[in-house]
């Protein structure tokens, strides 16, 4: 079975919008995505990468117009401007962990809190909104949390932030699969033509 490593951070629009035809890619195709958060401010810091407030006018206005194109293509009906944006995802991401960890599925729950900052316009830090979110897919954020502390998450997150760096990573989504790394949701009809073989 294909294993797609799916490199992602819980702060991205472009991450949101391409994860639920992420998954459902993998399961027309028969493939597994192992879900995969990254401290994207530490990729910036490694790769050249610049976070939005230091991106120049025009760039940042071309993501607002590109946001406008891929929200009426994917008919997402996302908010541009989300009040929680960006939000500590510090906790969302050991929520990920944690059923990653438990065989839960990781990749649905981090884009149901996608869903809530990118749709709902709710604070996806909030523990109200974290409890919704996991007991949306099946999960409960809880139990979860009793499983992985927010010290050991921390030292996850760090970890596979580096190592997504090693490998290659440079900004989210990616999508790696046999190696080969494919950068946003505007590249998964090839992730799809690679998973065709």
């Amino acid at each position: 079975m294909t294993k797609i490593d799916y490199y992602f951070s819980l702060n991205s629009p472009w991450s949101f919008m391409g994860s639920a035809r992420l998954a459902e890619m993998a399961a027309k195709n028969g493939a597994t995505v192992n879900a995969v958060p990254v401290n994207l401010g530490a990729v910036f810091a490694e790769t050249g990468g610049l976070p939005l407030p230091k991106r120049s006018p025009e760039r940042q206005a071309y993501r607002m117009m590109e946001l406008k194109r891929w929200r009426a293509f994917n008919d997402i009906p996302l908010v541009l401007e989300p009040a929680h944006f960006p939000h500590d995802e510090s906790e969302g991401v050991r929520l990920v962990f944690a059923a990653r960890q438990a065989g839960g599925d990781a990749h649905r729950l981090a884009t149901e809190l996608g869903h809530m900052l990118w749709v709902e316009d709710r604070d996806p830090a909030d523990a109200s909104v974290q409890n919704e979110a996991a007991q949306r897919v099946g999960l409960d954020a809880d139990a979860l949390r009793s499983t992985l502390s927010a010290e050991e998450s921390q030292t996850q997150w760090n970890k596979e932030t580096e190592d997504a760096i090693a490998n290659g990573i440079f900004a989210a989504p990616s999508y790696v699969i046999d190696g080969e790394i494919f950068w946003g949701q505007d590249r998964l009809d090839f992730v799809e033509r690679k998973l065709k073989g």
